[in-house]
C-alpha cells in the first residue's frame, strides 16, 4: 500500500498529531495504568467537543497567514496550546486568585491535586466572565457585520445585520455582563466585572490594531497577499487568545473527572492536537467554502459557549449540555450546507 505523504495530503496533516497521540497514549498506559488510559481518551473528546468551532474559526484566520506563520501555529502553537494554555496558565489563576506562590501552587497541583482544584474552582467566576464576554463579542462582531454576504438563519442574521455599528457588540456585551453581575445569584460582581471588562478590552485591543495593521499592509501588498510581518503575529496571538477562550470550560470540566493535572495535561493536549490540525486541513482542503454555512453554525455554537458561560456565573451547567448543543449547531450547519449546494447544482 503507498502512502500519499504530498504536502497538503491529509495523511501528512494527521500524521504528526497520530504520532503524538499513540506515544501520548502509550506512556500514559505504562506510567499510570489501563484505568488513566480510559480517563484519558475521555478527556481528548471532551476536548475535541469543545473547541471543534474554535477550529472552524481559526481556519478562517490561519487561511490568511503565510505558509511560514501557519507552521509556527502547527509548532510553536501547539505549545503554547499544550503547555501554555492547560498547565501553565490555569497555575497562573491560582496565583493571582489564590495569592499563592509559584511554588506552592505547583506542590499543590502535583501532589495535593484536590486543593489545587478547588482552588481552581475558586477562580471560576474571572474565568467565566472573561471567556464570556470575549467569546460573545466575538460572535457580535460576527453576526453584526453587513458586510457578509452568506446569511443562514436569515430571521435571526438580518436583523442582527442592521445594527452593524463598530462600538455597539461592547455595548451589548457589557449589558449583558453587568446584568449577569449584579443580580444576586451570583456571588462575586466585583470579580465578574473587572474580568468582563478586561475579555472587552482585550478583544477591541487585538481586533482593531489587526485591522487597522491589515489596511495598511493590504495597501502596500494588495488584498490577496497572504499575512506576513506583524500582522501575522498579532493573527497568530489572537489565536492563542481565542484557543484560550475555548479551553476555559474544558479546563475546568476536565477536574470533574480526574484531578490528576499530568492526566488533564495528556488528555486535553492530545485533543489540543487534533484541533490543530483539523484547521489546517480546513484551510488546505477549502472546508469554509465547501460548506458555506460552516462559520455561521460555529458563530452559534460560539453564542451558546458564552451563554453557558454567563449562566454558571449563577448555577452550574453541565458540559455536556454545551457540547451536544454546539455539535449539534455545527452539524446543523453542514446539512444547510449540502442542501444549499445540492440545490444550486440542480438548479444550474
Amino acid at each position: 500500500m503507498k502512502f500519499d505523504l504530498s504536502s497538503g495530503s491529509t495523511l501528512r496533516i494527521f500524521l504528526i498529531s497520530g504520532i503524538i497521540t499513540v506515544g501520548a497514549l502509550i506512556a500514559v498506559a505504562l506510567g499510570l495504568g489501563v484505568e488513566a488510559l480510559i480517563v484519558a481518551l475521555i478527556l481528548v473528546a471532551v476536548e475535541l467537543a469543545f473547541s471543534f468551532d474554535n477550529a472552524i474559526i481559526n481556519a478562517k484566520v490561519l487561511a490568511k497567514l503565510s505558509p511560514f506563520w501557519q507552521k509556527m501555529f502547527l509548532t510553536v502553537g501547539v505549545v503554547i496550546a499544550i503547555f501554555g494554555m492547560r498547565v501553565v496558565f490555569p497555575l497562573l489563576i491560582v496565583m493571582v486568585t489564590a495569592h499563592l506562590d509559584w511554588q506552592t501552587v505547583t506542590n499543590l497541583a502535583l501532589h495535593h491535586p484536590e486543593q489545587y482544584a478547588d482552588k481552581l474552582q475558586l477562580a471560576h467566576p474571572s474565568i467565566s466572565a472573561f471567556g464570556g464576554s470575549f467569546l460573545l463579542m466575538l460572535a457580535l462582531h460576527f453576526f453584526m457585520d453587513d458586510n457578509k454576504e452568506v446569511v443562514w438563519l436569515k430571521r435571526i442574521e438580518r436583523p442582527l445585520q442592521k445594527f452593524s455599528r463598530w462600538w455597539l457588540p461592547s455595548l451589548v456585551t457589557l449589558v449583558v455582563i453587568t446584568i449577569f453581575s449584579v443580580v444576586p445569584l451570583n456571588h462575586h460582581p466585583l470579580d465578574s466585572i473587572r474580568a468582563g471588562l478586561i475579555g472587552i478590552g482585550l478583544y477591541l485591543v487585538i481586533n482593531l490594531f489587526t485591522e487597522w495593521i491589515g489596511r495598511v499592509a493590504g495597501k502596500r501588498a494588495g488584498n490577496t497577499a497572504h499575512q506576513t510581518g506583524m500582522l501575522a503575529f498579532l493573527s497568530f496571538m489572537y489565536l492563542q487568545v481565542l484557543d484560550a477562550s475555548f479551553s476555559f470550560d474544558g479546563v475546568i470540566g476536565a477536574f470533574a473527572i480526574t484531578n490528576e493535572i499530568v492526566l488533564i495535561a495528556a488528555g486535553l493536549g492530545i485533543g489540543a492536537i487534533w484541533v490543530r490540525s483539523l484547521t489546517v486541513y480546513m484551510v488546505r482542503k477549502g472546508t469554509l467554502t465547501t460548506y458555506k454555512f460552516l462559520e455561521h453554525g460555529a458563530h452559534y455554537a460560539v453564542t451558546v459557549l458564552a451563554a453557558t458561560m454567563f449562566v454558571s456565573l449563577w448555577i452550574d451547567v453541565p458540559e455536556v449540555i454545551t457540547g451536544v448543543l454546539g455539535i449539534g449547531l455545527i452539524a446543523a450547519s453542514v446539512i444547510a450546507s449540502r442542501k444549499a449546494r445540492h440545490d444550486h447544482a440542480t438548479a444550474v
